[in-house]
């Protein structure tokens, strides 16, 4: 029970991340097809458990220590070198992201011009990939139960309180900006680019795993809580739209509803999301290319550090609506080759089954 718990926990932990827990990509790929949405929410969570069974599976029967193994088991040696390179640049783009959310937070709560909040926190991002604050943020990554309590909690009250009727919230939904044109699209390039960002840290936590049917409920279990966490969250924020309009975090503006405390704490939470991905994805991005820790690798998180905080620029609401989408439609790619690797691996097991009994 503690493999499968565990490889639950590292799914669902990545993926409940700033953008998650601010609202605004819910929004975007769910809750601003209005009903159709929570359709969308409901593919979205048989894909999630689909794909989080199989790679959970596939890194325990690897035994595997780095996303590359899997990511070649999957895609063959010549499509994974250049998943594997989109893949890394894919961190520098969540980087970017992160830094963009930081200044629309910090606008939000403390009315922090935009350029000046993302810079800020660009500052603290570069200076802790540096310095290997390792210890700070294993304990940053630790309050992600906290931050799902929390967003549980609005989320209930926003059910609670609604006034509007479904009819009325639903018309609004569909005047808000949308990712893509369909809620179908939507929902499988809401997965397609979070597996495409989670495949590594689901391929080593399933790889400690011995016993490949833990590692397989897994897999199945993170895709359930995360199915379970959207569609709360995403009914939370259809039932109170008509006071979430133009607001780049829709979650924050709840809290402040229920209690000015509650939102600063939430601002804290998010706040420290955001600086746990971007450090994570930073030092992901220059290790590639540099060896960790050297005078040569601070200097390169430096220069990616400078030139994601001008990307971040863009703003949070159009980055979310921008980059992830772009990454959506490259990720298919890697939905369809972890698709016929699940297929082939079903043929040879079925095949051994067969072999085995005619012996």
């Amino acid at each position: 029970m503690k493999d499968v718990l565990k490889i639950a926990g590292a799914f669902v932990g990545f993926l409940v991340g700033a953008g998650f827990a601010s609202g605004q990509e819910l929004l975007q790929f769910f809750v601003s097809f209005g009903v159709w949405g929570l359709a969308g929410v409901a593919l979205s969570t048989a894909a999630f458990i689909f794909l989080g069974m199989t790679l959970a599976n596939l890194g325990s029967e690897l035994q595997a220590t780095s996303h590359k193994e899997v990511v070649r088991a999957i895609c063959g040696p010549w499509l994974s070198k250049p998943i594997d390179l989109l893949m890394t640049f894919f961190m520098l783009a969540i980087a970017v992201v992160m830094l963009a959310g930081a200044g629309a937070l910090l606008e939000q709560k403390l009315g922090l011009p935009v350029a000046w909040g993302s810079a800020l926190v660009t500052l603290l991002v570069i200076a802790a990939t540096c310095l290997k604050l390792k210890k700070v943020l294993t304990l940053i990554s630790s309050i992600t139960p906290l931050l799902i309590l929390v967003a549980l909690g609005i989320a209930i009250y926003a059910l609670a309180t609604r006034e509007t009727d479904l009819t009325t919230l639903n018309q609004l939904a569909l005047d808000q900006n949308a990712a893509t044109s369909h809620w179908a699209l939507g929902a499988m390039l809401y997965v397609s680019y979070n597996i495409f960002g989670c495949v590594a840290i689901l391929a080593i936590s399933s790889g400690a795993a011995k016993d490949r049917r833990k590692a397989t409920w897994g897999g199945i279990l993170g895709g359930i809580t995360l199915g379970a966490l959207m569609m709360t969250i995403s009914l939370a924020m259809l039932s109170r739209l008509d006071s979430l309009v133009d607001t780049p975090m829709p979650m924050l503006a709840l809290a402040l509803e229920v209690s000015p405390a509650l939102s600063s704490l939430v601002s804290i939470v998010i706040l420290l999301m955001i600086f746990n991905t971007a450090v994570g994805c930073l030092y992901s991005f220059s290790s590639r290319f540099l060896q960790a820790d050297t005078t040569s690798f601070r200097v390169g998180s430096l220069i990616a550090g400078i030139i994601a905080y001008a990307c971040s620029m863009f703003g949070f609401v159009s980055l979310v609506g921008m980059v992830y989408p772009v990454f959506g439609y490259i990720g298919f790619i890697l939905i369809t080759a972890i698709t016929v690797a699940w297929v082939r691996q079903r043929m040879k097991h079925s095949h051994k089954a067969q072999t085995a009994r005619a012996q």
